[in-house]
Protein backbone atom coordinates (compact mmCIF):
# COMPACT_ATOMS: atom_id res chain seq x y z
CA UNK A 1 0.00 0.00 0.00
CA UNK A 2 2.73 2.61 0.83
CA UNK A 3 4.40 1.96 -2.53
CA UNK A 4 1.12 2.56 -4.38
CA UNK A 5 -0.24 5.60 -2.51
CA UNK A 6 2.78 7.04 -0.76
CA UNK A 7 0.81 6.94 2.50
CA UNK A 8 1.78 4.94 5.57
CA UNK A 9 -1.11 3.33 7.42
CA UNK A 10 -0.73 1.53 10.75
CA UNK A 11 -2.15 -1.91 11.40
CA UNK A 12 -4.41 -0.44 14.09
CA UNK A 13 -5.89 2.01 11.58
CA UNK A 14 -6.57 -0.80 9.11
CA UNK A 15 -8.28 -2.83 11.84
CA UNK A 16 -10.44 0.12 12.89
CA UNK A 17 -11.63 0.63 9.32
CA UNK A 18 -12.42 -3.06 8.96
CA UNK A 19 -14.34 -3.12 12.26
CA UNK A 20 -16.24 -0.01 11.21
CA UNK A 21 -17.51 -1.99 8.22
CA UNK A 22 -18.45 -4.96 10.45
CA UNK A 23 -15.54 -7.05 9.19
CA UNK A 24 -13.87 -9.28 11.80
CA UNK A 25 -11.06 -11.79 11.53
CA UNK A 26 -11.98 -15.49 11.63
CA UNK A 27 -10.26 -18.76 10.84
CA UNK A 28 -11.40 -19.94 7.41
CA UNK A 29 -13.81 -22.87 7.67
CA UNK A 30 -12.83 -26.11 6.04
CA UNK A 31 -15.33 -27.23 3.40
CA UNK A 32 -15.20 -30.04 0.80
CA UNK A 33 -13.67 -28.99 -2.51
CA UNK A 34 -16.50 -28.87 -5.04
CA UNK A 35 -15.82 -29.21 -8.74
CA UNK A 36 -17.89 -27.06 -11.07
CA UNK A 37 -19.97 -30.02 -12.25
CA UNK A 38 -20.93 -30.81 -8.65
CA UNK A 39 -21.81 -27.18 -7.99
CA UNK A 40 -24.07 -27.22 -11.05
CA UNK A 41 -25.66 -30.50 -9.92
CA UNK A 42 -26.27 -29.12 -6.42
CA UNK A 43 -27.83 -25.94 -7.79
CA UNK A 44 -29.96 -27.90 -10.26
CA UNK A 45 -31.23 -30.18 -7.48
CA UNK A 46 -31.93 -27.30 -5.10
CA UNK A 47 -33.78 -25.37 -7.79
CA UNK A 48 -35.90 -28.41 -8.70
CA UNK A 49 -36.75 -29.49 -5.15
CA UNK A 50 -36.14 -26.50 -2.87
CA UNK A 51 -39.78 -25.42 -2.96
CA UNK A 52 -41.14 -28.78 -1.74
CA UNK A 53 -42.69 -28.53 1.71
CA UNK A 54 -41.96 -30.44 4.89
CA UNK A 55 -44.65 -33.03 4.17
CA UNK A 56 -42.75 -34.17 1.09
CA UNK A 57 -39.39 -34.47 2.87
CA UNK A 58 -40.93 -36.28 5.83
CA UNK A 59 -41.82 -39.04 3.36
CA UNK A 60 -38.25 -39.44 2.13
CA UNK A 61 -36.09 -42.34 3.40
CA UNK A 62 -32.44 -41.30 3.18
CA UNK A 63 -29.65 -43.84 2.76
CA UNK A 64 -25.90 -43.46 3.09
CA UNK A 65 -22.80 -45.64 3.30
CA UNK A 66 -20.26 -44.65 5.90
CA UNK A 67 -16.89 -45.88 7.16
CA UNK A 68 -16.39 -45.93 10.91
CA UNK A 69 -12.81 -46.28 12.10
CA UNK A 70 -11.68 -48.22 15.13
CA UNK A 71 -8.82 -45.92 16.07
CA UNK A 72 -9.36 -42.18 15.81
CA UNK A 73 -7.70 -39.29 17.61
CA UNK A 74 -10.71 -38.63 19.79
CA UNK A 75 -9.31 -36.04 22.22
CA UNK A 76 -6.03 -34.85 23.70
CA UNK A 77 -5.34 -36.70 26.92
CA UNK A 78 -3.02 -35.57 29.69
CA UNK A 79 -1.26 -38.08 31.95
CA UNK A 80 0.78 -37.86 35.12
CA UNK A 81 3.95 -39.92 34.72
CA UNK A 82 7.54 -40.17 35.85
CA UNK A 83 10.58 -39.51 33.70
CA UNK A 84 11.25 -42.43 31.34
CA UNK A 85 7.61 -43.68 31.40
CA UNK A 86 6.43 -41.88 28.25
CA UNK A 87 6.09 -45.13 26.29
CA UNK A 88 4.32 -47.05 29.01
CA UNK A 89 1.02 -48.26 27.43
CA UNK A 90 -1.01 -46.61 30.17
CA UNK A 91 0.54 -43.27 29.18
CA UNK A 92 -0.09 -43.54 25.44
CA UNK A 93 -3.02 -43.35 23.03
CA UNK A 94 -3.02 -46.20 20.49
CA UNK A 95 -3.03 -45.13 16.85
CA UNK A 96 -2.89 -47.03 13.58
CA UNK A 97 -1.47 -45.79 10.26
CA UNK A 98 -4.10 -44.32 7.89
CA UNK A 99 -6.73 -44.27 10.63
CA UNK A 100 -6.72 -47.96 11.44
CA UNK A 101 -9.16 -50.77 10.83
CA UNK A 102 -12.70 -49.82 9.98
CA UNK A 103 -16.09 -51.16 9.10
CA UNK A 104 -18.46 -49.95 6.42
CA UNK A 105 -22.17 -49.60 7.14
CA UNK A 106 -25.27 -48.84 5.09
CA UNK A 107 -27.72 -46.73 7.05
CA UNK A 108 -31.26 -45.55 6.39
CA UNK A 109 -33.01 -42.74 8.23
CA UNK A 110 -36.30 -40.85 8.09
CA UNK A 111 -37.73 -37.69 9.63
CA UNK A 112 -38.91 -39.54 12.74
CA UNK A 113 -36.62 -42.51 13.35
CA UNK A 114 -33.81 -44.73 12.08
CA UNK A 115 -34.11 -47.74 9.78
CA UNK A 116 -31.71 -50.62 9.18
CA UNK A 117 -27.92 -50.43 9.65
CA UNK A 118 -26.31 -53.49 8.00
CA UNK A 119 -22.57 -54.03 7.77
CA UNK A 120 -21.03 -54.15 4.29
CA UNK A 121 -18.44 -56.87 3.78
CA UNK A 122 -15.85 -56.82 0.99
CA UNK A 123 -15.59 -54.44 -1.94
CA UNK A 124 -18.78 -52.57 -2.71
CA UNK A 125 -20.12 -53.18 -6.21
CA UNK A 126 -23.46 -52.71 -7.92
CA UNK A 127 -24.47 -56.29 -7.10
CA UNK A 128 -23.77 -55.66 -3.40
CA UNK A 129 -25.90 -52.55 -3.58
CA UNK A 130 -28.83 -54.54 -4.95
CA UNK A 131 -28.39 -57.19 -2.26
CA UNK A 132 -28.56 -54.52 0.47
CA UNK A 133 -31.66 -52.95 -1.06
CA UNK A 134 -33.35 -56.36 -1.32
CA UNK A 135 -32.68 -57.21 2.31
CA UNK A 136 -32.96 -53.87 4.05
CA UNK A 137 -34.96 -51.26 2.13
CA UNK A 138 -38.42 -52.70 2.88
CA UNK A 139 -37.35 -53.48 6.44
CA UNK A 140 -36.31 -49.84 6.86
CA UNK A 141 -39.55 -48.56 5.36
CA UNK A 142 -41.53 -50.55 7.92
CA UNK A 143 -39.47 -49.08 10.75
CA UNK A 144 -39.75 -45.54 9.40
CA UNK A 145 -43.55 -45.82 9.00
CA UNK A 146 -43.64 -43.60 5.94
CA UNK A 147 -46.70 -42.82 3.85
CA UNK A 148 -47.48 -44.56 0.58
CA UNK A 149 -46.00 -41.68 -1.47
CA UNK A 150 -42.44 -42.04 -0.21
CA UNK A 151 -39.51 -41.17 -2.50
CA UNK A 152 -36.09 -42.73 -1.93
CA UNK A 153 -32.89 -40.66 -1.75
CA UNK A 154 -29.54 -42.45 -1.89
CA UNK A 155 -26.08 -41.01 -1.34
CA UNK A 156 -23.75 -39.77 -4.09
CA UNK A 157 -22.06 -43.10 -4.82
CA UNK A 158 -21.81 -43.63 -8.64
CA UNK A 159 -22.68 -47.32 -8.12
CA UNK A 160 -26.30 -46.27 -7.62
CA UNK A 161 -26.47 -45.38 -11.30
CA UNK A 162 -25.19 -48.76 -12.48
CA UNK A 163 -27.44 -50.78 -14.78
CA UNK A 164 -28.00 -53.56 -12.25
CA UNK A 165 -29.11 -51.11 -9.53
CA UNK A 166 -31.26 -49.07 -11.93
CA UNK A 167 -32.97 -52.27 -13.12
CA UNK A 168 -33.75 -53.42 -9.58
CA UNK A 169 -35.19 -50.02 -8.65
CA UNK A 170 -37.33 -49.98 -11.79
CA UNK A 171 -38.51 -53.59 -11.39
CA UNK A 172 -39.51 -52.88 -7.80
CA UNK A 173 -41.15 -49.55 -8.67
CA UNK A 174 -38.93 -47.55 -6.33
CA UNK A 175 -39.19 -43.84 -7.07
CA UNK A 176 -35.79 -42.20 -6.57
CA UNK A 177 -34.68 -38.60 -6.22
CA UNK A 178 -31.60 -37.84 -8.28
CA UNK A 179 -28.41 -37.18 -6.36
CA UNK A 180 -28.01 -33.62 -5.19
CA UNK A 181 -24.34 -34.06 -4.19
CA UNK A 182 -25.07 -32.95 -0.66
CA UNK A 183 -23.55 -34.09 2.59
CA UNK A 184 -25.32 -37.21 3.79
CA UNK A 185 -27.62 -37.15 6.80
CA UNK A 186 -27.15 -40.50 8.46
CA UNK A 187 -23.72 -41.11 10.00
CA UNK A 188 -22.56 -38.23 12.21
CA UNK A 189 -24.60 -38.91 15.35
CA UNK A 190 -23.88 -42.63 15.57
CA UNK A 191 -20.14 -42.01 15.09
CA UNK A 192 -20.13 -39.55 17.98
CA UNK A 193 -21.83 -41.94 20.40
CA UNK A 194 -19.76 -44.96 19.36
CA UNK A 195 -16.47 -43.07 19.71
CA UNK A 196 -17.48 -41.97 23.19
CA UNK A 197 -17.60 -45.65 24.21
CA UNK A 198 -14.06 -46.32 22.91
CA UNK A 199 -14.36 -49.72 21.16
CA UNK A 200 -11.13 -51.75 21.10
CA UNK A 201 -11.78 -54.21 18.24
CA UNK A 202 -13.89 -54.43 15.08
CA UNK A 203 -16.43 -56.82 16.59
CA UNK A 204 -17.05 -54.44 19.46
CA UNK A 205 -17.16 -51.49 17.06
CA UNK A 206 -19.91 -53.15 15.01
CA UNK A 207 -21.84 -54.17 18.13
CA UNK A 208 -21.76 -50.64 19.53
CA UNK A 209 -22.96 -49.21 16.21
CA UNK A 210 -25.95 -51.57 16.31
CA UNK A 211 -26.68 -50.56 19.91
CA UNK A 212 -26.39 -46.81 19.38
CA UNK A 213 -28.18 -46.54 16.03
CA UNK A 214 -31.75 -47.13 17.30
CA UNK A 215 -31.10 -44.83 20.27
CA UNK A 216 -30.86 -41.77 18.03
CA UNK A 217 -33.75 -39.58 19.16
CA UNK A 218 -36.64 -38.91 16.75
CA UNK A 219 -36.23 -35.18 17.43
CA UNK A 220 -32.68 -35.34 16.10
CA UNK A 221 -33.87 -37.12 12.95
CA UNK A 222 -36.51 -34.44 12.46
CA UNK A 223 -33.94 -31.67 12.84
CA UNK A 224 -31.78 -33.27 10.17
CA UNK A 225 -34.63 -33.02 7.69
CA UNK A 226 -35.41 -29.44 8.73
CA UNK A 227 -31.74 -28.59 8.23
CA UNK A 228 -31.86 -30.16 4.78
CA UNK A 229 -34.59 -27.73 3.73
CA UNK A 230 -32.47 -24.81 4.93
CA UNK A 231 -29.48 -26.30 3.13
CA UNK A 232 -31.32 -26.31 -0.19
CA UNK A 233 -32.22 -22.65 0.33
CA UNK A 234 -28.58 -21.77 0.94
CA UNK A 235 -27.40 -23.83 -2.03
CA UNK A 236 -29.58 -21.67 -4.27
CA UNK A 237 -28.38 -18.53 -2.51
CA UNK A 238 -24.70 -19.52 -2.89
CA UNK A 239 -25.05 -20.79 -6.48
CA UNK A 240 -24.18 -24.39 -5.65
CA UNK A 241 -21.21 -23.63 -3.40
CA UNK A 242 -20.72 -24.99 0.12
CA UNK A 243 -23.14 -23.94 2.85
CA UNK A 244 -22.88 -23.89 6.63
CA UNK A 245 -24.84 -27.18 6.79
Amino acid sequence: MPEETGTKVSICTVKRVLYRHNLKGHSARKKPLLQNRYKKARLRFATAHGDKDGTFWRNVPWSDKTKIELFVHYVHRYVWRKKGEACNPKNTIPTVKHGGDRIMLWGCIGAGRTGALPKIDGIMRGENDVDILKKHLKKSLRKLKLGCKWVFQMDNDPKHTSKVVAKWLKDNKVKVLESGHHKALTSTEVKKHVRARRPTNLTQLHQLCQEEWPKIHPTYCGKLVEGYLKRLTQVKQFKGNATKY
